[in-house]
Protein backbone atom coordinates (compact mmCIF):
# COMPACT_ATOMS: atom_id res chain seq x y z
CA UNK A 1 0.00 0.00 0.00
CA UNK A 2 1.22 3.29 -0.96
CA UNK A 3 0.81 6.37 1.43
CA UNK A 4 -2.56 7.89 0.93
CA UNK A 5 -3.21 11.68 1.59
CA UNK A 6 -6.57 11.90 3.48
CA UNK A 7 -9.10 13.80 1.78
CA UNK A 8 -10.63 17.28 2.05
CA UNK A 9 -14.21 18.10 3.09
CA UNK A 10 -14.56 19.57 -0.28
CA UNK A 11 -12.90 16.78 -2.32
CA UNK A 12 -15.41 14.71 -0.03
CA UNK A 13 -18.78 16.73 -0.51
CA UNK A 14 -17.93 17.08 -4.57
CA UNK A 15 -18.45 13.55 -4.75
CA UNK A 16 -21.66 13.38 -3.65
CA UNK A 17 -23.45 13.16 -6.54
CA UNK A 18 -21.07 9.66 -7.65
CA UNK A 19 -22.45 7.86 -4.13
CA UNK A 20 -26.24 9.44 -4.88
CA UNK A 21 -25.67 7.16 -8.59
CA UNK A 22 -25.61 4.08 -6.25
CA UNK A 23 -28.51 1.51 -7.59
CA UNK A 24 -31.68 1.45 -5.47
CA UNK A 25 -33.45 -1.72 -6.49
CA UNK A 26 -30.00 -3.93 -7.45
CA UNK A 27 -26.39 -3.51 -7.42
CA UNK A 28 -23.75 -6.44 -6.79
CA UNK A 29 -21.51 -7.39 -3.91
CA UNK A 30 -18.43 -5.82 -4.25
CA UNK A 31 -16.02 -7.16 -1.90
CA UNK A 32 -16.81 -9.86 1.21
CA UNK A 33 -14.46 -9.18 4.41
CA UNK A 34 -14.15 -11.66 6.94
CA UNK A 35 -12.65 -10.64 10.58
CA UNK A 36 -11.15 -13.96 12.34
CA UNK A 37 -9.75 -12.09 15.26
CA UNK A 38 -10.19 -8.50 16.44
CA UNK A 39 -7.50 -6.63 13.94
CA UNK A 40 -7.10 -9.16 11.56
CA UNK A 41 -8.86 -9.02 7.96
CA UNK A 42 -9.59 -11.63 5.40
CA UNK A 43 -10.79 -10.65 1.75
CA UNK A 44 -12.73 -13.45 0.62
CA UNK A 45 -14.44 -14.73 -2.77
CA UNK A 46 -16.77 -16.59 -1.14
CA UNK A 47 -18.46 -16.71 2.28
CA UNK A 48 -21.52 -18.35 3.97
CA UNK A 49 -24.33 -16.57 5.92
CA UNK A 50 -25.79 -18.35 8.52
CA UNK A 51 -28.22 -17.14 11.12
CA UNK A 52 -26.45 -18.11 14.11
CA UNK A 53 -22.87 -16.95 13.10
CA UNK A 54 -23.69 -14.19 10.57
CA UNK A 55 -20.06 -14.62 8.19
CA UNK A 56 -19.45 -17.90 8.67
CA UNK A 57 -15.38 -17.32 10.17
CA UNK A 58 -16.16 -14.14 11.42
CA UNK A 59 -15.24 -12.58 15.03
CA UNK A 60 -18.73 -11.57 15.44
CA UNK A 61 -20.17 -15.17 16.78
CA UNK A 62 -16.86 -15.60 19.06
CA UNK A 63 -17.58 -13.22 21.77
CA UNK A 64 -16.65 -14.79 25.17
CA UNK A 65 -19.78 -15.35 27.68
CA UNK A 66 -19.69 -11.89 29.75
CA UNK A 67 -20.25 -10.64 26.22
CA UNK A 68 -23.50 -11.29 24.65
CA UNK A 69 -24.61 -11.75 21.06
CA UNK A 70 -26.01 -8.65 19.59
CA UNK A 71 -27.99 -9.97 16.46
CA UNK A 72 -28.82 -6.75 15.58
CA UNK A 73 -25.07 -6.02 15.01
CA UNK A 74 -24.26 -9.20 12.75
CA UNK A 75 -23.53 -8.09 9.63
CA UNK A 76 -21.68 -4.48 8.65
CA UNK A 77 -22.35 -3.03 5.54
CA UNK A 78 -20.69 -0.51 3.57
CA UNK A 79 -21.82 1.16 0.38
CA UNK A 80 -18.89 0.22 -2.14
CA UNK A 81 -18.86 4.08 -3.79
CA UNK A 82 -18.38 5.55 -0.03
CA UNK A 83 -15.28 2.97 0.79
CA UNK A 84 -13.64 3.49 -2.88
CA UNK A 85 -13.87 7.46 -2.07
CA UNK A 86 -12.50 7.13 1.39
CA UNK A 87 -10.29 4.60 1.14
CA UNK A 88 -8.91 5.78 -2.02
CA UNK A 89 -7.40 2.59 -3.28
CA UNK A 90 -8.85 -1.08 -3.21
CA UNK A 91 -6.45 -2.38 -1.02
CA UNK A 92 -7.38 0.14 2.13
CA UNK A 93 -11.06 -1.17 1.62
CA UNK A 94 -10.64 -4.02 4.32
CA UNK A 95 -9.56 -1.35 7.00
CA UNK A 96 -12.92 -0.13 7.66
CA UNK A 97 -13.84 -3.77 9.54
CA UNK A 98 -16.93 -4.07 7.73
CA UNK A 99 -17.42 -7.41 5.85
CA UNK A 100 -20.08 -6.53 3.06
CA UNK A 101 -19.32 -3.69 0.59
CA UNK A 102 -22.12 -3.37 -1.95
CA UNK A 103 -22.90 -0.71 -4.76
CA UNK A 104 -26.44 -0.01 -3.59
CA UNK A 105 -28.13 2.88 -1.82
CA UNK A 106 -28.35 2.11 1.83
CA UNK A 107 -30.31 5.59 2.56
CA UNK A 108 -32.76 5.34 5.49
CA UNK A 109 -35.34 6.09 2.61
CA UNK A 110 -34.30 3.68 0.11
CA UNK A 111 -33.84 0.82 2.88
CA UNK A 112 -35.86 1.41 5.87
CA UNK A 113 -35.25 -0.73 9.05
CA UNK A 114 -37.01 -4.35 8.19
CA UNK A 115 -35.86 -4.13 4.39
CA UNK A 116 -34.20 -7.59 3.20
CA UNK A 117 -31.96 -7.68 0.80
CA UNK A 118 -31.24 -11.07 -1.35
CA UNK A 119 -27.12 -11.39 -1.96
CA UNK A 120 -26.30 -14.78 -3.83
CA UNK A 121 -28.15 -17.82 -1.89
CA UNK A 122 -28.61 -15.27 1.40
CA UNK A 123 -31.65 -12.58 2.40
CA UNK A 124 -30.36 -10.17 5.08
CA UNK A 125 -32.44 -7.68 6.85
CA UNK A 126 -31.72 -3.59 7.68
CA UNK A 127 -31.66 -3.47 11.66
CA UNK A 128 -31.87 0.07 13.82
CA UNK A 129 -28.90 0.34 14.81
CA UNK A 130 -26.84 3.34 13.85
CA UNK A 131 -23.30 2.19 12.27
CA UNK A 132 -20.98 5.66 13.10
CA UNK A 133 -17.20 6.70 12.84
CA UNK A 134 -14.57 5.68 15.46
CA UNK A 135 -11.05 6.78 16.70
CA UNK A 136 -9.92 3.85 14.23
CA UNK A 137 -11.98 5.16 11.36
CA UNK A 138 -10.79 9.07 11.66
CA UNK A 139 -6.96 7.70 12.01
CA UNK A 140 -7.24 5.70 8.77
CA UNK A 141 -9.32 7.72 6.71
CA UNK A 142 -9.07 11.91 8.40
CA UNK A 143 -11.19 13.70 10.61
CA UNK A 144 -12.76 15.46 7.53
CA UNK A 145 -14.45 11.69 6.67
CA UNK A 146 -15.78 11.04 10.10
CA UNK A 147 -17.31 14.79 9.41
CA UNK A 148 -19.13 13.88 5.89
CA UNK A 149 -19.68 10.53 7.04
CA UNK A 150 -21.71 12.37 10.42
CA UNK A 151 -23.10 15.30 8.83
CA UNK A 152 -27.23 14.92 8.39
CA UNK A 153 -27.32 13.55 4.75
CA UNK A 154 -24.51 11.68 5.86
CA UNK A 155 -26.78 10.00 7.78
CA UNK A 156 -30.14 9.74 6.43
CA UNK A 157 -27.82 8.31 3.40
CA UNK A 158 -25.72 6.27 6.08
CA UNK A 159 -22.42 6.95 4.28
CA UNK A 160 -20.92 4.91 7.32
CA UNK A 161 -22.57 2.07 6.50
CA UNK A 162 -25.41 0.18 8.29
CA UNK A 163 -26.34 -2.77 10.45
CA UNK A 164 -28.05 -6.57 9.10
CA UNK A 165 -29.06 -9.38 10.35
CA UNK A 166 -29.24 -12.82 8.70
CA UNK A 167 -32.72 -14.03 7.89
CA UNK A 168 -32.10 -17.03 5.42
CA UNK A 169 -28.45 -18.44 4.97
CA UNK A 170 -26.90 -19.25 1.95
CA UNK A 171 -23.64 -19.17 -0.24
CA UNK A 172 -22.43 -15.11 -1.07
CA UNK A 173 -20.25 -14.30 -3.93
CA UNK A 174 -18.23 -11.29 -4.55
CA UNK A 175 -19.83 -10.02 -8.08
CA UNK A 176 -23.11 -11.46 -7.33
CA UNK A 177 -26.07 -9.59 -8.01
CA UNK A 178 -28.02 -7.98 -4.50
CA UNK A 179 -31.65 -7.20 -4.88
CA UNK A 180 -33.53 -5.08 -2.60
CA UNK A 181 -36.36 -7.49 -1.88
Amino acid sequence: MSTVTHLEMTELEGNLEEIRRSPRREGELSLIVRRPRSGEREVIDEGELTVAEGLVGDNWSTRTPDVPLEPERQLTIMNSRVAGLLAQEAERWQLFGDQLYIDLELSEANLPVGTRIELGEAVIEVTPIDHTGCKKFAERFGVDAVKFVSTSVGKEMRLRGMYAKVVQPGLIRAGDVVRKL
